[in-house]
């Protein structure tokens, strides 16, 4: 019986202080957002035409942005086809929605490469890619994580380890809010046009 008791007390212990992270998480989140305006899109890219595009090309717009890698094995396109499901959902209201899709290899996704790439999932979705220097800016700015990762099954011998959250910008390119790896379509879709019916 003692053991079962002291089981107990350390299951509540325990949800406790789940509890307490989740709220500590949530608090932390709006207060970068509510003392930190300067977390906005902010990137000089090029696209996956050879256009070079800049944040301010989507003002007036929503942007739901992605970081990953053409070579990437399974996040990365099940991100994409998720965020396709949900600009087709959209209708008429994805003229409203851009989605970016921002190279984390630059070593490998050329332009060229990510006009095979991310144009299969929808046409709308623009890839954008540069130089090894303005993909670690932009990651700072955008608070995403990426390395290099030794591999030799993997194409060229590495692969990517990095950040998988969708990000969303309102349309003067200010931070809304990020949905984990794995949402499904159809929350993410319900949370855009919640926020873009504000």
């Amino acid at each position: 019986m003692r053991l079962s008791a002291l089981q107990k007390v350390l299951w509540g212990l325990a949800a406790i202080a789940i509890v307490g992270f989740v709220w500590l998480q949530g608090s932390t989140r709006n207060e970068q957002r509510a003392d930190d305006p300067a977390f906005r899109a902010d990137f000089e890219l090029t696209d996956h035409q050879g256009m070079v595009q800049t944040d301010e090309d989507f003002a007036g717009r929503w942007m739901l942005v992605f970081f990953g890698f053409a070579n990437c094995p399974d996040v990365c396109p099940t991100t994409l086809a998720e965020v396709a499901a949900v600009m087709d959902a959209l209708g008429s209201d994805a003229a409203k929605v851009q989605p970016l899709f921002i190279s984390i290899d630059p070593e490998r996704d050329t332009p060229e490469q990510l006009a095979e790439f991310v144009p299969a999932f929808d046409a709308n979705i623009i890839g954008l890619t540069g130089t090894a220097d303005q993909i670690k800016r932009t990651s700072e700015t955008f608070r995403v994580y990426f390395e290099k990762i030794e591999e030799a099954a993997s194409p060229d011998g590495y692969t990517m380890g990095h950040s998988s959250q969708l990000f969303l910008f309102d349309p003067q390119g200010g931070y809304v809010g990020a949905w984990v790896y794995g949402t499904p379509a159809e929350e993410i879709l319900a949370d855009l046009k919640a926020q873009m019916s504000i």
